[in-house]
């Protein structure tokens, strides 16, 4: 790609956004982070998308979908006039195309790469091949496609419109094959803006597309800022070099909400920030071992310290808007020393043992200060006798080798909601596939999974993820930290922006009075 001058301040036509770091990739289907996701949603539109501020869905590049009366069989009928950036035509075959990278390990569109490809899996489970829940693709005529599922998925309207997954152009995909997605290779979608030039560590700059489907966006350029550093994001809000940012530290708030040219925004909160157990790990395999450790915790003091008014600590894997799907039977489990050296005991390690806990490099919703929270957690958990090594690496390779054998002893991670069921949390880090840094893979849960997938209703769904919740309670893998409520500030001459739950917003909306 090009690579443009850098921009050091915002301008009337230019909206400058701070970022908490790089872009993993710009290659749909490819990615499992928000850093990637917020270029990506810019850049790529999505079959379904959601109403501004909520998880309710409408049309994106689908005008509308039905299902047979088995709901195995979901038809999309397709916008007519879209043209990729690129100018080639959006149409069915390119959405056949782009669901055969997601999906197919054998597919050709892959270039027999290396890639992770972790979206499909987090989203929908196995690839292509046996446990799959699509079982095929197909065009219906120029703009209408076919998705044919081996089990009924009443949500798959909504899996299938998540941010990973946007549409790109398959002439710009063949044209730089391996390439694609990265700052040589270029990324092209339909979206509001087309990527103009991508410098790793500093910034990703876009120009607004003429031609959008959905009108011309209010700034002709949108500069996407990589300040890994909240403070400095917020510096950089204060000063008007950025025009406004997200993932900025709880104790943060007071100096926005005293700042006349600032305005706190708070994104809804839909996510969870946890810290994950490895089970191959030898002292980790016994589930008394990993209840301790949760006992040891004092979650509620470290939610109190980090994220104030912004953040609760529960027992719940999905946040507090889908606490319908709790099982009553679960109660918080608070902070007990005592109990939790009593546990090691029993477990055979009266003298403890040590344990390397790895934090992320990059701030996050749900973990804004991961290294302090970190250290409180390994304060928490040396008072019970198990010392802790601290580890981090660049987030890129946080994110992949955590799922490399052996893994991680133990490592923080969170999930933001794609779309607004708990299938949407527990598919994701207790469906099938998702064993990769955990070694936990329980075929009973994920039969609960898959039955309240298929299920008519609420109530019938509830049924099966109160039982998940107890199994999931008990196995003491995922230990949930916190559910938070994101802040992000912005200038107050900025106008349009309604933060979604999903981290699914697009900025063209956005403008400056």
């Amino acid at each position: 790609m090009l690579s443009l001058g850098l921009w050091s301040s915002a301008s009337a036509a230019t909206l400058v956004y701070g970022a908490g770091g790089d872009p993993v990739t710009l290659e749909s289907g490819n990615i499992s982070d928000s850093n990637s996701a917020v270029v990506q949603n810019q850049i790529y539109d999505t079959l379904t998308r959601v109403k501004p501020g909520t998880t309710t869905l409408i049309p994106g590049l689908a005008l509308s979908w039905s299902a047979d009366a088995t709901r195995k069989v979901w038809t999309f009928t397709l916008r007519r006039g879209v043209k990729f950036h690129d100018g080639t035509p959006f149409n069915a075959d390119a959405v056949v195309y782009n669901v055969n990278r997601w999906w197919n390990p054998a597919a050709p569109e892959r270039f027999a790469s290396q890639k992770t490809w972790d979206s499909w899996r987090l989203i929908f489970g196995d690839d292509k091949g046996e446990g799959s829940v699509l079982k095929s693709v197909a065009k219906k005529g120029d703009y209408q496609v076919v998705f044919t599922l081996n089990r009924p998925l009443s949500n798959f309207p909504d899996m299938i419109g998540v941010s990973f997954f946007g549409i790109a152009s398959p002439a710009a995909v063949k044209k730089a094959g391996v390439n694609y997605g990265t700052p040589v290779g270029g990324a092209v979608g339909t979206g509001p803006y087309r990527l103009q030039a991508w410098v790793p560590g500093q910034q990703v700059t876009l120009t607004a597309n003429p031609s959008y489907w959905g009108g011309k966006a209010q700034s002709e350029r949108l500069v996407v800022r990589t300040l890994k550093d909240p403070t400095a994001r917020l510096n950089e809000l204060k000063a008007g070099t950025i025009d406004f940012t997200c993932d900025l530290n709880p104790d943060h708030l007071p100096t926005i909400r005293n700042d006349r040219n600032l305005v706190a925004v708070l994104r809804p909160s839909f996510n969870v920030g946890f810290l994950s157990l490895n089970t191959r790990q030898e002292q980790l395999k016994n589930v008394k071992v990993r209840q301790a450790i949760r006992l040891a915790l004092n979650r509620r003091a470290i939610a109190d310290a980090f994220w104030g008014e912004l953040g609760i600590s529960d027992d719940s894997f999905v946040p507090p808007p889908l606490a319908w799907a709790n099982s009553k039977k679960v109660a918080f489990v608070q902070n007990d020393a005592a109990k939790a050296k009593q546990l090691l005991k029993e477990a055979g390690y009266a003298g403890g043992f040590k344990l390397d806990l790895w934090y992320m490099p990059v701030s996050r919703p749900y973990f804004p200060t991961p290294k302090p929270i970190a250290e409180a957690m390994a304060a928490d958990l040396s008072a019970i006798g198990i010392k802790i090594e601290l580890k981090t690496v660049d987030w890129a390779k946080y994110l992949e080798d955590r799922n490399k054998a052996p893994g991680f002893d133990m490592y923080m991670i969170g999930w933001t909601g794609q779309y607004g069921s708990p299938s949407n949390f527990y598919d994701s880090y207790y469906g099938p596939g998702s064993e990769k840094d955990s070694g936990f893979d329980n075929a009973q849960i994920q039969g609960l999974l898959s039955k309240a997938a298929s299920a008519k209703d609420r109530a019938q769904q509830a049924t099966f993820f109160s039982q998940v919740h107890d199994l999931t309670h008990a196995a003491a893998v995922r230990i949930p930290i916190v559910h938070s409520r994101p802040l992000c500030a912005a200038r107050k001459s900025l106008t349009g922006w309604v933060p979604n739950p999903s981290l699914t917003e697009q900025f063209n909306v956005i403008g400056k009075k």
